[in-house]
């Protein structure tokens, strides 16, 4: 069982900046993504980074605003969020892939086996 622990929501304007954290449990390295959820909508797919290779992925929305990154020393992955829109307001989920894949999909809620509690973030226009 992985034990995921998110931090670094709030409140903030629009076209500010927040860094959320996620840190994992145990040692071994995870693929894992950054999932959010607005009131009445489904839980979407913001960006991932696989546990081998660092490669990342993006959803369409927040390419070019949103880093992911990880410190493996501590376990630990980050979502840097810059340019903050009111649409970006959502609780957001950090999710840990179990396997050892390097092709499982990324960008879907089925590709994850663990979650975090998840974290609010609202951005006020």
């Amino acid at each position: 069982q992985v034990q995921l622990v998110e931090s670094g929501g709030g409140l903030v304007q629009a076209g500010g900046s927040l860094r959320l954290s996620c840190a994992a449990s145990g040692r071994r390295r995870y693929t894992m993504g950054w999932f959010r959820q607005a009131p009445g909508k489904d839980r979407e797919f913001v960006a991932a980074i696989r546990w081998i290779g660092d490669s990342t992925n993006y959803a369409d929305s927040v390419e070019g605003r949103f880093t992911i990154s990880r410190d493996n020393a501590k376990n630990t992955v980050y979502l840097q969020m810059n340019s903050l829109k009111p649409e970006d307001t959502a609780v957001y989920y950090c999710a840990a892939d179990g396997s050892l894949s390097t092709t499982r999909a990324m960008g879907v809620v089925a590709g994850y086996d663990y979650w975090g509690q998840g974290t609010q973030v609202t951005v006020s226009s």
